[in-house]
């Protein structure tokens, strides 16, 4: 999992291409650190998985209007599509992941 600050943000998001999740989280935050764990067995295979420590980038906290932890962000080759709001277990993450995939790219909040 990398870690992406307010100046690498949407670079790397570019360079990494591909589905993309970032994890908007806090080490203080019990649930974070649960979802933390999960994440990775329950994306799917290739999919790119980044963090953002909220303590330490506040700014993009502000900028993506993220008021509850954890909150997970959808990317395809850099462009934004959902926020995904689903129960972190594969398959229903990947559901939520296909719906989510199957709609236009949006604009970020």
């Amino acid at each position: 999992m990398l870690l992406l600050d307010e100046s690498r943000y949407h670079p790397r998001l570019l360079e990494a291409g591909g589905i993309a999740v970032v994890l908007f989280s806090s080490p203080a935050c019990g649930t974070c650190r649960v979802v933390e764990k999960r994440l990775p067995t329950a994306l799917p295979e290739g999919t790119h998985l980044f963090k953002v420590d909220v303590q330490r980038a506040t700014g993009l906290a502000r900028a993506f209007e993220i008021f509850h932890l954890p909150t997970l962000l959808l990317y395809r080759d850099g462009h934004f599509h959902a926020r995904l709001e689903s129960e972190i277990s594969a398959p229903a993450l990947r559901a939520a992941m296909a719906r989510a995939l199957a709609r236009p790219a949006e604009e970020e909040p």
